[in-house]
């Protein structure tokens, strides 16, 4: 057989092909086009929200058996009023362009599972301060926005709160303060804050 009558390599035949003009008209294919990005954006939207879920933050034992174990002995699991913020609700941003920077600072932290970092709970504890600290200033940054989406200084009565609160709510707006200067250690054990600077 000689080179003239080879049939063309499958590299060779889909370059062919793709260069070809289409027979399909241009409104079709957009159509193709917009129903396409409709099934991408969709299955990237529902895993997004499934990686939303307390099952999703609980999958691994290093949340379950640590901070999670925490968090069910706190009034933001179990309380008079029956409204339970979960995982998500303290840890992901609700607006998309700060959820989607904070899933991928999370996936980050997926090395330290990969890797065994904080495997066992004498490894969590030996981080415990470190990954507090990048919780706090995160929270910090963004005016404790996860805990704005529930308590808000511009709807608290504080005629109705204790006067220790009222007094130190007031204080806090004022000053300029967010939620986490005060609220540290509100769902999960404080790590050792004695060898930091102005710590506990």
């Amino acid at each position: 057989m000689d080179k003239s009558t080879r049939k063309p390599g499958i590299i060779r035949r889909i370059w062919q092909w793709w260069r070809r003009p289409s027979r399909l008209a241009l409104g079709t294919l957009l159509l193709i086009g917009f129903a396409g990005g409709i099934i991408f954006w969709g299955g990237f939207n529902t895993g997004m929200e499934m990686t939303n879920r307390e099952e999703f933050c609980i999958g691994c034992h290093e949340m379950r058996a640590n901070v999670y174990e925490e968090y069910m002995q706190t009034v933001h699991y179990n309380n008079r009023s029956g409204v339970r913020a979960t995982c998500p609700d303290c840890h992901v941003p609700h607006e998309w362009v700060p959820k989607m920077v904070r899933k991928i600072q999370a996936s980050k932290e997926l090395y330290a599972k990969a890797f065994g970092i904080i495997d066992t709970p004498q490894k969590f504890n030996d981080h415990r301060l470190e990954m507090a600290q990048n919780e706090w200033r995160r929270m910090k940054n963004n005016n404790s926005q996860e805990c704005r989406n529930c308590h808000n200084f511009d709807y608290m009565d504080f005629t109705a709160q204790k006067t220790v609160a009222a007094k130190m709510h007031d204080k806090a707006v004022k000053d300029g303060q967010t939620c986490v200067d005060c609220h540290k250690g509100i769902a999960h054990k404080l790590p050792d804050m004695s060898e930091v600077k102005n710590g506990f």
